[in-house]
């Protein structure tokens, strides 16, 4: 009988206990779902901040096809990759077949824009290897695709020299370019339109400081001419002779009053 009310006991306590208040880890709600619904909490986008350059042009004159083909590749090379991505000629083309406004030969001006807008490319460079024997040269441009005008270039020709050091050359002058491109490219419509108007503004203040000096003759004519006016005419009209040089004094004075108002009107 014992037992059985021990039992009877300790079943009566432990559903109370089963039913009290939750636990603090039973109170914490479950974590939503991410909004794209996938169950998988999903990661930032990494952005690609690299500015492109692309190789637009690699013209070699006097040399093999396998002189070319090194040559582009040196180029394509040695640009840094950490601060540009490297649009080379094959992507450029595949970039600008979708392209109904595209036609080939565009180096510089405003149709590198349509470069720009199919492919992102901010800058293009164009190099030229020329020469034979034992005297090589070098150009190379680097053009900005947005107005189409050249940033920098470099060239150099040397009469004793080999293929591989004219290649070295150029691709060291392309490290130059780059390197010392600005982090963002000036304003060039902005450069325009402040150069415009400085020489507006320099216009305007030349004519207001003729206009200041215009109006100080005018006002000294007039003062001169008004008070030999006033001379002549007291002096003719005290001396019961009337002298004619009185007369000429006012006549004068009056003449030189006015024109002085016309300095003044104009």
């Amino acid at each position: 009988m014992i037992r059985v009310w021990l039992v009877a006991v300790l079943l009566l306590l432990g559903g109370v206990a089963s039913a009290g208040p939750p636990s603090e880890r039973d109170e914490r709600p479950a974590p939503a779902p991410p909004p794209d619904g996938t169950g998988v909490r999903s990661r930032p986008i990494a952005v690609d901040s690299r500015r492109m350059v692309g190789i637009l042009e690699v013209r070699v004159e006097g040399m093999s096809d396998e002189v070319r083909t090194n040559f582009q590749r040196q180029l394509e090379e040695q640009i840094d990759t950490k601060r540009f991505r490297v649009a080379g000629p094959a992507y450029l083309k595949q970039a600008m077949s979708r392209s109904t406004k595209w036609t080939d030969g565009c180096l510089v001006g405003r149709c590198l824009g349509e470069i720009r807008a199919q492919s992102g490319t901010e800058l293009v460079l164009l190099a030229a290897l020329t020469g034979s024997g034992t005297s090589f040269g070098y150009v190379v441009t680097l053009v900005r695709t947005d107005t189409g005008r050249v940033v920098d270039q470099e060239s150099e020709r040397c009469d004793v020299c080999t293929v591989s050091e004219a290649m070295r050359g150029a691709t060291l002058a392309e490290l130059r370019l780059l390197n010392n491109l600005p982090d963002r490219l000036p304003d060039e419509a902005a450069e325009q339109t402040a150069a415009i108007q400085r020489v507006a503004d320099d216009a305007r203040r030349e004519v207001a400081a003729r206009d200041r000096r215009t109006s100080r003759i005018g006002i000294a004519l007039v003062a001169v001419g008004v008070a030999g006016a006033l001379v002549g005419g007291t002096l003719y009209l005290l001396d019961d002779s009337r002298p004619g040089y009185a007369v000429a004094t006012a006549v004068g004075g009056a003449a030189l009053a006015g024109g002085g108002m016309v300095v003044l009107t104009f």
